[in-house]
């Protein structure tokens, strides 16, 4: 069958969206006749605007380059088998001795490790957007095993369990790798109703797990017998009842048993005795046991590696010589049976059961004691409940999400969030390289979660949806729309619209403002999901709340560095200062938030989005990567702390954290965004201030921009390639009050660009073609919503914090040597040859977006306490209203003043309002007049 056309082939010859792939005609009977065609359809048509693929824009020299640089460092040296051994071991494959990564990828992890599987994920889309940026072939060669290794996994899931034979003390053992959740399973008669009994056997255990059972034979919870490796107190323990825990006979060691080396158990019962031996010595007996085999009869559930009580961990390590004698052996027996196999010793095979272990392949083991006893490998959970299933746990935090009520992460951690995850790793490795292997992954995963949602009831999936933390899906409805378009299977659509979060949804598209209380970045992505619907359906309300939740955050939930939430949580709107603490802005917010703003901007070429989309690319999340190497990890923050004198933490938590897992993913396409292409090619967006180099195959032209932009106040786009007829409209930043000047060829463009808007430049560009973009930077300040005292400070698009260990607020006053136009760059001192670098007040201010570990101030407390103009003092004390508003911020509110006197004159007009409602003696009030007259202004 001929596969639909790759989004990378698609995209290198029709400059398409990277979401969005087209089909071939084998595929959906649609002619691609022509690079134009392709994509007319294969970007949605309610786009008005559409982006480059990564291998569409070049990155240049420059801050950008560098952090990435770093991550593509990580993505080379991190060894992709320790992120597949947790998928091989849920499938009960061999791990070839990988290590998980630990964290949230590990059994020992966070929430005992439910979410793993997530960063796999990252790391696959990491990988993508890293091939198709640089070309080199090692990405595509770590892609290609990665997706080798999951399809192994899902053919291995979609099968009864199989043998894993090892090495073992004689000959061969069946392993029990840590995270396969396998026991063996033996037939009810093994016990055989013996009055006397030895139950021997060979255990190599690779984990310290308290009650991990060699063996429990019982019924449930009531009658039972079982020997445990570690009890409670680390040590082995073998127990008999009929009457439940608290009728135990028991018997236990007296040391752990050693790590990844044999032992040998014993446990014998006869005449009213039981005796515990290990590795031939017996270190616990008990005279009083009454209790046998015989007395408890055929039980139901008898088991080697599984408990009968369901929270005990699954036995982790492999089994040899498994053996049932219908009699107590004797100390020398048990002596004997240290140096060869039960086989090969006096005692013979157990006569009851007699289990080798010499098989290499299949899922059964043979009994070689004559009486038949086959046992079964199998999974504690079944198996997938269809063949497209693919995870690194089971499938039971699905099944137990579709009953849940309240959230408990220790139980159901997000599984649909971490299915969006290795959703979209899929799809951009298919993306990237072409696998249908990878394609064909994420196809199945759709068609198993839609065989489990499309049979739950409405409202059943409104409670999963809306419980924190436990109902979490993320961006799953953004890849399940994207695989729509490739497939384009009614099923992929149809569950898509499953994850319609009704409330959230209706609230958002009324306009109501309902985020107080909710966990942010559970939500954020959920929205650029639903824009996708909106380009599937058609459906307005998709659309208009997406818009409308964008416009809740920005500007009114958002921290001057773009990030949002506190605590992972967000508060009432328009609280800022309230919120600052050691857990704001969690990092996957800002990154979601990008997205969202991305795509919005498609639809509705509002210049909001992209002057967002700068302040928190920058900002935080050139921040939050730490400018230093690690093979180990990628060293991006998860929080943010604002509060004074924080310091970054690049090893959040016990890592593998979803933020890192985004963080790897925005330093490989820091490119994204920089250029857009009108729909129908007629104009070309600059968007980003970027050192790079665009190659629009579509026109024919290049466009290579060269700046050292945020450190130059300015850029160049020169023009190459053949002739092409087009608007290149250039955004003038909403902070760009000093002007924004556009020569062409050396020469001036006509026209008055408009902060917060885009600039149009239209005629046919040829080769050679220069354009020179000019936009001074201002020095401002943003206040936070709630405490106007309390702000923060921007250099142009730069936000600059304070270095300092004070761990209270710094206090600053910048309008001393404030300018005509109210910029306040004077007040600041630059350091020699450290860029966009400062000091005030004997503090030294740097931008946010160096990932240092130095203590910084990114709100400080606004203190004027006088009133000076142009370094005069007046003499005279700053005065206030009651609301906090002082003299001089209300006279420079006023800015820009287009000359002295302009500026006198408010000086005048501010000074007899305030004297007239009593805040300011008129002595006072002349004073400050005549100041501001004999002082000197920067423009």
């Amino acid at each position: 069958m001929a596969r639909p056309l790759s989004r990378r082939s698609l995209l290198q010859a029709a400059t398409l969206a990277a979401a969005v792939p087209a089909l071939s005609e084998a595929a959906t009977g649609r002619a691609v006749a022509a690079p134009a065609a392709a994509a007319a359809a294969g970007i949605p048509a309610a786009w008005t605007v559409r982006p480059f693929g990564l291998e569409d824009v070049r990155l240049g020299r420059g801050v950008f380059a560098d952090k990435r640089q770093l991550m593509l460092d990580h993505a080379r040296g991190y060894d992709v088998n320790r992120l597949l051994q947790v998928f091989r071991a849920n499938a009960g494959l061999a791990t070839g001795g990988a290590v998980a990564p630990g964290g949230w990828e590990g059994l020992d992890g966070e929430a005992n490790g439910n979410l793993r599987g997530h960063y796999t994920g990252h790391f696959l889309t990491m990988l993508a957007q890293a091939y198709r940026s640089t070309k080199e072939q090692v990405f595509a060669d770590r892609i290609n095993t990665m997706v080798e290794a999951l399809a192994e996994v899902r053919t291995a899931l979609r099968r009864e369990p199989e043998v894993l034979s090892v090495a073992g003390k004689f000959g061969t053992a069946a392993d029990q790798v840590r995270g396969s959740y396998q026991y063996v399973d033996l037939p009810a008669a093994v016990l055989g109703g013996a009055s006397a009994v030895t139950l021997s056997v060979w255990v190599r255990p690779t984990h310290d797990a308290n009650w991990t059972r060699v063996f429990d034979f019982g019924d449930d919870t009531t009658r039972y017998l079982y020997l445990a490796a570690r009890n409670q107190a680390g040590v082995p323990r073998f127990a008999i009842t009929a009457s439940g825990p608290g009728g135990e006979q028991g018997l236990d060691g007296t040391a752990p048993l050693p790590l990844n080396q044999w032992s040998h158990l014993a446990v014998t019962i006869a005449d009213g005795t039981g005796t515990l031996h290990v590795n031939g010595t017996a270190v616990a007996r008990n005279a009083a046991m009454s209790l046998t085999p015989a007395a408890l009869g055929t039980l139901k559930n008898n088991w080697l590696g599984r408990s009968n009580y369901s929270a005990d961990p699954v036995f982790a390590g492999a089994f040899e010589g498994f053996d049932v004698f219908s009699r107590a052996l004797t100390a020398a027996e048990i002596t004997e049976l240290q140096s060869r196999r039960a086989a090969d010793a006096s005692t013979g095979r157990g006569d009851l059961v007699s289990y080798a272990f010499d098989e290499t392949a299949g899922g059964t083991f043979a009994d070689a004691s004559g009486r038949g006893l086959t046992a079964t490998l199998r999974r504690t959970w079944g198996g997938p409940s269809h063949p497209g299933f693919l995870a690194a746990y089971p499938e039971t935090q699905f099944i137990d999400l579709e009953s849940r009520t309240s959230p408990d992460y220790t139980k159901v951690w997000a599984p649909y969030y971490t299915a969006h995850k290795i959703l979209r790793g899929l799809l951009d490795a298919y993306t990237a390289t072409d696998d249908d292997r990878a394609l064909d992954l994420a196809s199945g995963m759709c068609d198993w979660m839609h065989s489990r949602l499309s049979r739950l009831p409405k409202t059943t999936l409104q409670r999963m949806w809306g419980i924190f933390s436990s109902g979490e899906f993320g961006g799953i409805v953004e890849a399940i729309c994207d695989l729509h378009t490739i497939t384009d299977k009614t099923e992929h659509l149809a569950l898509a619209k499953l994850f319609d979060l009704d409330r959230l949804i209706d609230a958002c598209a009324a306009n109501t403002d309902i985020l107080d209380g909710l966990h942010a970045n559970q939500h954020i992505p959920i929205f650029t999901g639903y824009v996708r619907l909106y380009d599937e359906t058609g459906e307005e309300r998709y659309l208009t709340s997406a818009k409308n939740f964008w416009d809740m955050v920005v500007p009114h939930r958002m921290y001057g560095i773009g990030g949002t939430s506190t605590g992972e949580f967000w508060k009432a709107r328009d609280v800022i200062a309230g919120t600052l603490s050691a857990t704001t802005a969690e990092t996957c917010c800002a990154y979601n938030m990008l997205k969202l703003s991305r795509a919005l901007f498609f639809h509705a070429q509002e210049p909001k989005y992209m002057d967002y989309y700068e302040r928190a690319l920058y900002n935080q999340v050139l921040g939050s990567k730490q400018d230093k190497p690690d093979a180990e990890k990628p060293l991006v923050t998860y929080f943010i702390g604002l509060t004074p004198g924080h310091v970054r933490d690049y090893t959040p938590k016990q890592g593998t954290t979803c933020c890192e897992g985004t963080g790897m993913e925005s330093a490989t396409k820091y490119q994204d965004s920089v250029y857009f292409a009108k729909s129908d090619g007629s104009a070309l967006y600059v968007n980003l201030y970027s050192p790079s180099t665009l190659t629009w195959a579509e026109k024919g032209v290049t466009v290579t921009q060269t700046t050292g932009y945020p450190r130059e106040q300015g850029s160049t786009l020169t023009f190459g390639g053949g002739r092409a007829s087009f608007t290149l409209r250039l955004r003038v930043p909403s902070w760009a009050t000093a002007g924004f000047r556009v020569t062409v060829n050396g020469r001036a463009v006509r026209g008055t660009p408009k902060p917060g808007s885009y600039f149009d430049v239209s005629r046919t560009w040829r080769a050679g073609d220069t354009v020179r973009v000019a936009l001074p930077f201002r020095t401002r300040v943003e206040k936070a919503l709630d405490d106007p005292s309390l702000q923060t400070l921007f250099h142009g698009p730069v936000n600059l914090v304070a270095r300092s260990s004070a761990t209270e607020y710094l206090k600053a006053g910048l309008y001393r040597d404030a300018g005509l136009s109210g910029d306040l760059t004077a007040s600041l001192t630059p350091v020699p040859g450290k860029p966009l670098h400062f000091t005030l007040d004997g503090t030294e201010w740097a931008p946010f977006a160096e990932g240092t570990e130095d203590p910084a101030h990114a709100y400080f407390r606004r203190a004027e306490p006088k009133v000076v103009f142009g370094g005069r003092d007046s003499g005279v004390a700053n005065p206030a209203k009651a609301d906090g508003t002082t003299l001089l911020e209300e006279v420079w509110a006023g800015a820009p003043f287009r000359n002295k006197g302009a500026l006198v004159a408010r000086v005048r007009s501010t000074v007899d309002v305030w004297v007239a409602a009593g805040l300011l003696s008129r002595a006072d009030g002349d004073k400050v007049v005549s100041t501001a007259g004999a002082a000197s202004y920067e423009p």
